[in-house]
């Protein structure tokens, strides 16, 4: 339904709401701009529900449904406010492939956004119009390395800082595009990454699968310096894949004690893409 089709009050709430930065917004602020109330204010807002204007995201809160989805980004950012208003913890965070996003490691746009929290969620994967958002599982105890940022004007969300969004895309590839993707993040943001911070995070995380595949990468990119002696400790007789989303067809030799099932000369071709 195009904007064309809706009543002068409709129409009017709807502009206000965007001059004024709130595409979520409450049943006061309809009440403040169109002057409704009672039974009329609850009633004109169903009727924009219906009409598919605006989408009811949790009692008392609701989003301006972008009419434009699909042919313009400038509404990415407020798919992040919408994801911190379904979390189900306020220890939620915007993390993996969506996180790598908000931190500018990929180069495309997302309609899946990963929310993790301490609390688990009987539907893991919700669908707003036509964006889906998922819930990972994370202990409370494990939730750290989190920022505040900015992802409008007025909107900040909760999301892993960049070193702890590398760790979490290197133990769970397949909710962040895959060791290439991830390698390609890594490669843009090679001169912001904290390396002594990152080295502290993963001796606190203590998950040998994520130095090792930050160590192969590493290794392949010529980055990381130093750090690429450290991750050595890490190295244990267990052997893991490399990139668990990927079929293990073949593998290459290396020094990082993985299932390497993705040619070093690849991994150099996906960042210069």
């Amino acid at each position: 339904m195009g904007r064309k089709t809706m009543g002068a009050v409709s129409s009017n709430l709807i502009l206000t709401l965007y001059e004024e930065g709130s595409l979520i917004f409450s049943a006061q602020d309809v009440k403040r701009i169109t002057g409704s109330e009672g039974k009329y204010l609850y009633s004109f807002i169903h009727q924009l529900i219906k009409r598919e204007l605006i989408l009811r995201l949790k009692p008392g809160k609701y989003f301006i449904i972008p009419q434009e989805i699909g042919r313009e980004s400038r509404f990415i950012g407020n798919w992040y406010t919408v994801a911190r208003e379904i979390a189900n913890s306020p220890s939620y965070y915007i993390s993996l492939y969506s996180a790598m996003d908000l931190h500018n490691m990929i180069t495309h746009p997302l309609l899946k956004i990963y929310i993790t929290s301490p609390k688990q969620e009987r539907k893991k994967i919700r669908t707003i119009v036509n964006v889906q958002f998922e819930f990972i599982f994370q202990k409370k105890d494990k939730i750290w390395g989190i920022q505040d940022i900015w992802i409008t004007n007025t909107e900040k969300v909760r999301v892993s800082d960049l070193e702890r969004t590398i760790l979490d895309c290197l133990i769970k590839p397949k909710y962040a595009g895959g060791i290439l993707e991830i390698a390609k993040g890594v490669w843009i943001q090679r001169e912001k990454i904290d390396y002594e911070k990152l080295l502290d995070y993963i001796e606190r995380l203590d998950i040998c699968v994520a130095a090792k595949r930050l160590g192969y990468i590493f290794e392949i990119l010529q980055i990381g310096g130093d750090l690429r002696v450290e991750l050595r400790k890490f190295l244990n007789d267990k052997y893991y894949l490399l990139d668990p989303t990927l079929p293990k067809t073949s593998t290459f030799k290396n020094n990082w004690k993985l299932i390497a099932n993705i040619d070093p000369e690849e991994l150099l071709k996906a960042i210069q893409t």
